[in-house]
């Protein structure tokens, strides 16, 4: 067992990383004075890895919409269900799955070690059978149905299905009901055993625990297991977009966009993150000049968001909210975008931006969730969230300026609107 501690001047603050014997990575993230704890697992498995092998074996390919269904399942066993044990102990449990990973969580402010058992627990060891299978088939057909009545849903997978022409990215993360009636127990067990190996897994806990105590409940709970090399096949996506406008009818009140910008899918270390991150709340953030633009001409409200969206193989950033005139605002923007190429950033801007970065990082230290979803997804990124708020903090006016040559084009750009079932 290897136990590095990683420390930050700048955040005065530290947290322990553990390369297990069981072959889990393990974070811990002390917090003096504070009482609750907050605990996730998680694997790096999500929706996109359709195709796949291990080690020097044959390619695999499973139906879509199978690594949120083996979420679903992995909290029941046979003497029950997770959230009843959790329910024993006062925890608050949850899960997710998202594109390029899957966790499993839980926060609390007693009994931690018998909640962190749990997780451990029904992680580690999986109960599907046909009957349990088949019953959970008509539970997630009415998620999917839920989420397709879901216009916020709709609007950005209208955007992605027009912006990539192989990434599974455009598929929705629960599948389709067809896709989903393909799954069964052995194509479940088929890929926990691939995914769920605490070689491609890692814990992260914040808060009111010690080290000691994490690795007393992880000796207990884990057993070594042997690493394997997991191969993830995506068919090669062209840059160019697929075509630039999709609009649906829906009975909403005002209408939904997003605008979406086709980037080159690298991968992003903390350095070009930072950059990036900064350059997007220069655009876009309420104090830009952008921001005031839009809400002067009425073209956008308070639900006006930006995000960088990325993982494996995918990269896009996203403008969106409601507009009462959605092809105005995306037009706006692209001007908008189109005229600083030309006329270059401001440095004032730029101090505000990065200013506002850095405070938002550091703050968000005092959170035990954010800490220990941060570490995650910074893990997964092969990346480390005290370099990442270095990087923002030192993060020059040039290097953000030569990022922006290589971001957004207007060119290739996907425009998805929701429009209200009146306007038909």
């Amino acid at each position: 067992m290897k136990i590095t501690e990683i420390r930050s001047e700048r955040a005065g603050d530290s947290y322990f990383k553990i390369l297990h014997d069981s072959g889990l990575t393990v974070y811990v993230y002390p917090k003096e004075g504070y009482r609750s704890a907050y605990a996730i697992i998680g694997t790096k498995y999500g929706s996109i890895n359709t195709c796949f092998s291990l080690d020097d074996g044959d390619k695999i390919t499973v139906p879509d919409g199978i690594a949120h269904y083996l979420e679903h399942k992995l909290f029941e066993s046979a003497e029950g269900d997770a959230f009843t044990r959790y329910a024993e102990t006062g925890a608050s449990a949850n899960a997710y799955t998202s594109f390029e990973k899957t966790c499993y969580l839980f926060s609390c402010t007693d009994n931690f070690d018998k909640s962190l058992e749990i997780l451990l627990d029904f992680v580690r060891d999986p109960y599907f059978t046909a009957q349990t299978v088949a019953k959970e088939q008509g539970i997630i057909g009415q998620e999917i149905k839920m989420y397709d009545d879901s216009p916020d849903w709709r609007v950005m997978f209208n955007m992605l299905g027009c912006m990539y022409h192989h990434h599974p990215v455009k598929i929705d993360i629960a599948g389709t009901v067809e896709s989903i009636a393909e799954i069964t127990a052995e194509k479940l067990y088929d890929c926990y055993n691939v995914f769920y190996n605490l070689h491609n897994m890692a814990l992260c806990v914040a808060g009111n625990v010690t080290v000691d105590q994490v690795l007393a409940i992880c000796d207990r709970m884990l057993k070594p297991c042997e690493k394997h090399e997991i191969h993830n096949y995506f068919e090669e996506e062209p840059y160019e977009i697929v075509k630039p406008y999709i609009e649906q009818s829906f009975p909403v009140m005002m209408p939904l966009f997003n605008l979406g910008f086709k980037e080159k899918a690298e991968p992003m270390d903390e350095k070009t993150a930072a950059q990036t991150d900064i350059l997007l709340s220069m655009l876009a953030s309420p104090t830009s000049k952008l921001y005031r633009d839009l809400m002067d001409a009425n073209l956008i409200n308070n639900t006006f968001s930006f995000e960088l969206f990325e993982g494996p193989g995918y990269c896009s950033v996203i403008f969106g909210g409601e507009s009462r005139a959605p092809q105005q605002a995306a037009e706006m923007i692209k001007q908008y975008i189109a005229a600083l190429k030309k006329e270059g950033l401001s440095r004032e801007d730029f101090e505000m931006a990065r200013k506002a970065n850095y405070g938002d990082s550091v703050s968000g230290l005092n959170s035990v969730s954010n800490i220990a979803n941060a570490i995650m997804t910074h893990h997964f990124s092969d990346n480390e969230i005290f370099t990442y708020i270095n990087a923002v903090a030192d993060t020059t006016f040039e290097e953000v300026s030569a990022r922006f040559e290589q971001m957004l084009d207007v060119n290739n750009c996907v425009l998805s609107v929701i429009k209200p079932d009146s306007e038909e």
